[in-house]
Parts: structure tokens; sequence; C-alpha cells
């Protein structure tokens, strides 16, 4: 059994928007990650993946999103033994200015460039190869 996770790579003027995760957090507290958060039981439910994200984003940090494009996804397991697929979609900004809406998930926020965050020696290995799909993504379009 897994619990399902999405997550948005957002970028907006040449910057990608990163949490800085709760300390507070079950999993990975202090550590930078992108907007986003576990899909809830809705037994028979269509595009439960993007309408999760798109309240996830606006719960934590208090902005919109649209136009979501699917960029990869993977699998890990928690430090509590919890097994998770993780879903994550490029995202276009849409309204809101992001803060730290939700203190028991999101610390701080920081908008990143993509050469600092494949530079970042702070920034875990799974979000660098996310903002490099997501980068690949946008020069495509």
């Amino acid at each position: 059994m897994f619990v399902v996770n999405v997550e948005g790579a957002i970028q907006r003027n040449g910057q990608w928007l990163l949490i800085l995760r709760s300390e507070k957090e079950e999993h990975a507290g202090g550590t930078l990650s992108l907007v986003g958060g576990k899909c809830e039981l809705e037994g028979f439910s269509s595009d439960i993946l993007e309408r999760t994200l798109i309240r996830e984003i606006f719960e934590e940090v208090g902005c919109e999103v649209t136009g979501l494009r699917y960029v990869n996804s993977s699998s890990f397991v928690t430090d509590t033994g919890i097994n998770v697929i993780d879903v994550v979609f490029l995202c276009e900004y849409k309204s809101g200015e992001p803060y730290p809406k939700s203190s028991e998930e999101v610390d701080d926020i920081r908008w990143m460039t993509t050469s600092e965050i494949l530079a970042g020696t702070d920034v875990p290995g799974y979000l660098k190869e996310s903002i490099k799909q997501a980068e690949k993504i946008l020069l495509e379009i």
C-alpha cells in the first residue's frame, strides 16, 4: 500500500518556488522541497492528482496555479517506513503572492533559479532532478 503525494514545480520570472519544510513535519522536516501534499481518500474520483495539488499549493503557500503538466514520478520510503509514490507536475503560476500560510507544514518560501538549485549543497538530489526535468519541459513549450 502506498501514500500518493503530489508536488508542483512552479516557475515565475525565471525562478522556482520552493518551500523550507517545517521542522514539525514527520518526513524531511527542515529540508527544501516543492510545494505539495498527500491525496486524500475520495472513493470514485477524477483528476484527484491535479485537484489535490491545486488545493495543497493554496493551503500551504496561498497562491493559485493552472495548466498542470506531468514531470515525473518516483517512490520512496519515509523515515517511519511509509511507502510513498510521489508525482511532480509543472504548474503555471496564476495568482497570489506565496507566503508560509501553513506554519505546520512550511517554515519559509524561497525563490531560486535552476542554477542556484542545481548548485545548492542543501538541496536534495531528488529535488534537483525534478527541477532539471521541469526545466526541460519548459524549454519544449
